[in-house]
């Protein structure tokens, strides 16, 4: 077993690299106090870097997200970039390039110019934005400049302590394996910072900026996605940008689709950007009451629809007030499924060859859809990064995949970008709901036609909050103990998938349909009218629990997914475990 490394020599260690006066001193503090519990937390383990790149709150310490993390974690990709891709097969003079660009939190443009810097230091060329942007425009930008990679400094709905490091690869989605493990070793080979300066982007000649026309030409493609009506639209709508960059985007987007003037409320209190987000604990449309503005001023102006976007607007949420008065905030699935037969009912081309994707734990209902209507239908693990990329395989073998969707309020639309967009994601909800309203349907009573067709779906999705990675470990560890469960409640297991040990009772040799990861806890299990999911989050300290049923009726679907939920916080998740369920 190897000697650790004492805790004051990483502390030392870290001081000598770390230029950034307001992170060193943090560390020289807890040194100088001999606090070693704090030293251990910041220093003793790296942050991780996996598909999601980093995430993290923003300390001191090779744990967190700072200046030098950043810099190390540049340093490396840029390593990588150029180690996977050979001299010969570039032009004479030409030099591979990394879009970077960043959102509104604190410190994102700090990081942005750090990461520039290290990448121009490695003879690298930059398109630098060099605005505010959201998140889709770095993989819509790495398409169109057919650059190497993609760099985006944002950690989306996160809290505002938090932020991240998004990496995207040359076909303009997030990183899969064997790259995300190739890059975390570059960057474990990193020992010297070679550039801290953050003024590089502004007068290097390797540095080209590029918003204007990478702006116009992605609203020309939301232009080919969704074709501007021929006249004026006179339904209203309430938006918030939730504190985050969207607003400039979703007005353009309105106006190229005829909703203009006095057509789009903003919620002015969530209208510009503020890394604070004040009026909001967690900047994540999902969450109970963080819409309760948004339905305030919809009621003000007699709106009965509400858009949404998360800080970094790659996500999109949808309520409606109903007749009766009450607001309801459309689900992922829900949504999904709603725009999902938009793409459907007006796709020109042969629908044989029509591709839609979901992730394993979002809604069966769009197999469902794909079974009745012909089209093809792909699951993948959870993440736009399986699903861009499945996405992408599809498409190499002759498919249209032009949609894909998970339950977290994520939507792509592959004529656009390989990733989830929530401003692409707007315009085609705007223009379905149109579409609709010249039927005499409203998105619910729309959604109430496709239950009635395809079956009713309902889920009891939630997430435990768990003391630490060790307990989610623990507990995940003591579900699969000896035998492995053959019920859930009253319910029998019909399939047993695992696809952290790779075992999948589906198939005859026990191996799984979809990728193995160890080092991330999954299970899903299958009772026939029910079907959940468990697993660990990749980005937070939870358990995250997706339970779906079916039935004849609404009621008797929402009826069986709720008491799978409580036979799970029964059998599986038991409280002296030290979980919290959400919201409790």
């Amino acid at each position: 077993m190897a000697v650790q490394e004492p805790i004051g020599d990483l502390a030392r260690k870290w001081l000598q690299q770390d230029h950034d006066q307001v992170t060193r001193k943090e560390i020289q503090d807890f040194l100088a106090s001999n606090d070693e519990v704090e030293l251990e937390k910041r220093l003793r383990k790296r942050i991780a870097f996996g598909t999601a790149g980093l995430r993290s709150s923003m300390k001191a310490g090779f744990a967190h997200m700072n200046a030098l993390t950043v810099l190390q974690t540049s340093q490396g990709l840029a390593t990588y970039v150029l180690d996977q891709h050979i001299p010969s097969s570039l032009a004479v003079g030409e030099r591979l390039s990394i879009v970077v660009g960043y959102d509104a939190r604190h410190n994102s443009e700090k990081f942005a110019r750090l990461a520039a810097g290290a990448f121009v230091a490695q003879g690298l060329t930059v398109l630098w934005f060099g605005q505010l942007v959201h998140t889709p425009m770095v993989p819509f930008a790495v398409n169109r400049y057919k650059a190497a990679a993609g760099v985006m400094i944002t950690a989306s709905h996160n809290p505002k302590a938090d932020n991240g490091y998004k990496v995207y690869w040359s076909n303009g989605c997030q990183i899969i394996p064997p790259h995300d493990k190739g890059i975390a070793t570059a960057i474990d080979q990193v020992e010297v910072i070679s550039n801290w300066d953050e003024t590089t982007v502004d007068s290097s000649p390797l540095v080209q900026r590029i918003f204007p026309d990478a702006t116009d030409a992605y609203y020309s493609c939301l232009r080919r996605l969704v074709p501007p009506p021929h006249k004026a639209q006179t339904a209203s709508f309430t938006y918030t940008p939730m504190h985050g960059v969207g607003l400039p985007f979703m007005k353009q987007a309105a106006d190229m689709l005829g909703f203009r003037g006095d057509c789009m409320h903003v919620v002015l209190d969530q209208a510009q950007p503020d890394p604070e987000f004040p009026t909001v604990p967690f900047p994540n449309p999902e969450e109970k009451g963080a819409l309760n503005l948004a339905f305030a001023e919809a009621d003000k102006h007699g709106c009965t629809i509400v858009l949404a976007n998360d800080p970094d607007a790659d996500r999109f949420a949808v309520a409606e007030k109903l007749e009766n008065g009450k607001w309801h905030q459309f689900t992922g699935n829900q949504m999904g499924v709603l725009l999902a037969s938009y793409i459907f009912e007006t796709y020109p081309h042969d629908r044989s060859k029509l591709a839609m994707l979901a992730s394993t734990v979002s809604s069966r209902m769009l197999a469902s859809m794909a079974e009745t209507e012909g089209f093809h239908f792909k699951e993948t693990l959870t993440g736009f990064k399986w699903l861009g990329n499945e996405a992408k395989s599809l498409q190499a073998l002759g498919y249209d995949a032009v949609y894909a969707y998970e339950e977290a309020i994520g939507y792509m639309f592959a004529g656009v970008v390989w990733d989830k967009d929530g401003i692409a994601a707007a315009a085609v909800f705007l223009t379905a709901w149109q579409r609709w309203q010249t039927q005499g349907l409203t998105p619910w009573q729309k959604l109430q036609q496709l239950y009635k067709t395809y079956g009713y779906f309902e889920d009891a999705n939630t997430y435990l909050i768990s003391p630490s990675p060790d307990v989610t470990e623990q507990v995940f560890t003591s579900i699969r103990a000896g035998s492995l469960p053959t019920t859930i409640g009253k319910r029998r297991i019909l399939r047993w998938r695992d696809l952290t040990v790779g075992y999948d009772t589906a198939d005859t040799d026990g191996k799984p349909d979809l990728p193995v990861d160890s080092t991330a806890q999954m299970i899903t299990c299958e009772l026939g009218d029910v079907v959940f999911t468990a697993r660990g989050s990749g980005t937070e300290p939870k358990i995250k629990l997706y339970i779906e049923a079916t039935a004849s009726s609404s009621a008797e679907a929402k009826q069986r997914a709720d008491e799978v939920l409580q036979d799970l916080l029964r059998e599986w998740f038991r409280p002296e475990y030290g979980l919290r369920l959400a919201g409790t």
